[in-house]
């Protein structure tokens, strides 16, 4: 048996630190996601519908730059160049943003959202690099930097909560600032053990690759200044990103019903159908940092023990469960399976789909019961967020594996891509569900119960509908995946969980 001092040795070089230069990295997004819409309505008056139709924005905005990002770094600048450059891009945006402006806001938008769709993705292409393709390390080596990550979101979500209750909105983006410029110090310490491998940028020759280098960072400055003006018109950025999403989806259709081969075919039948769950279930999901966020921070009775929770500690129930609930799972799972429960694709994304909808329905309850002041029993969100993670924990590990298994070779990279893009369209829909909220004032809880009530029923109510509607449908599933997607899956042991919408 290896000894610690063994298995440490035989960690492929740049594992290691790139698990150190996830947890810095993930600083400054952990802090803009469980803080812009708050930021915005508190300190700069947004009304709660621009704030949160930014919101939205900044995840569509995220989510479609990863694919972009893989490309830009593997055939022009390299993922560790680009990954530096992201990351400098996204300090300039957290130093902008600190300023306490709302112009410093949108320009420092517009840097960190450069930096943070287009580097993600090198982060992860760098780790999967670092292993042989027969390598099974690979799959620890991920849950690894899946961890730090978590551990970034918890640092992050704990840091802007303790500043949120100080309303020192200036210190905590300096925070995030010098976290993300500390995963730029990393990344140089190690420059040389995070150089690119198998990538087509490899071949190129000198005088080739500095002229697709300057191309690369030419798109790279020439990003910030098109996602500024696009943040300026939010709603129409929005209604974009779901008319893109929408052509790509009847262009996927139409591909699905003229492929010749039939197993195939079903298989991207599947695919499609399960592509309606995913955006269900992001649309829920994409609401924490919006209309939850909104709703923890005004009517939601947040003195426990004598203690007030700030709406940002909130979401760190979510990264709690992921970082212990994951391993748990996948024990609990073997062990089924091992008695002949037949887990798979199917029925994960149904059940899925029914936790949090009840996570959603368990807050209406919560309003039911609220006192003379409106203001709902803290332990009706807490309860929410375990319900909405526990379907995390089910969904979203699978989603980019089974593409792996579903799509054929030749659309891999825009199934890839339209999957990705979906938690992008969902994080548009639920800021105009988070839009509909009406602007809070202090002791009216009561007054906006009535319209979360109906927001969130209908939303819980919708999301158990479609789960019924695929249990239903899980014969059919299992006969179009003929196979090729119904092994089993563990959730935790998978190379690319998708949590938050950071991730690739």
């Amino acid at each position: 048996m290896l000894t610690l001092k063994e298995k440490i040795a035989a960690i492929p070089e740049g594992a290691g630190a790139l698990f150190f230069i996830q947890i810095f990295a993930t600083l400054g997004f952990a802090v803009l996601y469980s803080t812009l819409v708050l930021y915005a309505t508190k300190k700069l008056n947004f009304t709660a519908k621009d704030a949160t139709a930014i919101m939205g924005v900044f995840g569509a905005f995220n989510y479609g730059l990863h694919l972009f990002g893989g490309y830009l770094g593997g055939r022009f600048m390299s993922n560790r160049n680009l990954f530096v450059g992201g990351m400098i891009s996204q300090v300039i945006g957290c130093a902008c943003i600190s300023g306490g402006t709302v112009s410093q806001l949108y320009w420092g938008l517009a840097f960190f959202l450069t930096g943070s769709g287009l580097n993600v993705t090198c982060l992860n292409l760098m780790l999967t690099q670092r292993f042989k393709p027969e390598d099974n390390r690979r799959e620890s080596a991920f849950l690894w930097n899946y961890a730090g990550m978590n551990l970034g979101f918890f640092i992050g979500f704990t840091v802007a909560g303790y500043f949120e209750t100080q309303q020192d909105y200036a210190s905590l983006f300096m925070f995030a600032t010098v976290g993300n410029f500390l995963a730029i110090v990393l990344a140089g310490a190690n420059w040389k053990v995070l150089a690119d491998l198998n990538t087509p940028l490899l071949t190129a020759t000198r005088t080739q690759f500095k002229l697709r280098f300057m191309i690369g960072l030419g798109i790279l400055l020439g990003l910030i200044p098109l996602v500024y003006t696009m943040l300026h018109h939010a709603e129409l950025s929005g209604n974009l990103v779901i008319m893109v999403g929408a052509l790509i989806a009847i262009t996927l259709i139409y591909l699905t019903l003229r492929h010749q081969d039939k197993r195939e075919r079903n298989n991207m039948r599947a695919y499609l159908l399960l592509l309606i769950g995913s955006l269900v279930f992001w649309t829920l999901y994409q609401m924490a940092p919006m209309g939850l966020q909104l709703f923890a921070e005004n009517n939601v009775n947040r003195h426990v023990w004598g203690v007030e929770i700030a709406p940002q500690w909130i979401q760190n129930i979510n990264s709690f469960i992921i970082m212990i609930g994951g391993p748990l799972m996948s024990i609990w799972f073997n062990k089924l399976r091992s008695k002949g429960w037949n887990i798979d694709v199917p029925n994960q994304f149904a059940t899925s789909l029914i936790l949090i909808g009840a996570g959603f329905l368990v807050l209406p309850v919560g309003i039911a019961l609220a006192g003379a002041d409106g203001l709902v029993a803290f332990k009706w969100i807490a309860i929410s967020y375990v319900l909405q993670s526990v379907a995390e924990l089910l969904i979203s590990p699978i989603g980019y594996a089974m593409i792996g298994r579903l799509a054929p070779t030749q659309y891999q990279g825009v199934m890839m891509g339209t999957w990705m893009l979906v938690t992008g369209v969902a994080s548009v829909f639920a800021s105009y569900f988070s839009g509909l909220i009406p602007e809070a004032r202090e002791g009216l809880a009561a007054s906006t119960n009535p319209i979360y009530t109906s927001i969130f029923s209908n939303l819980g109510y919708g999301s158990v509908a479609v789960g019924v509607a695929m249990i239903l449908l899980i014969p059919f599933l299992r006969r179009l995946m003929n196979n090729s997607a119904t092994a089993a899956i563990p959730p935790a042991e998978l190379p690319m969980p998708a949590i938050k919408v950071q991730d690739i």
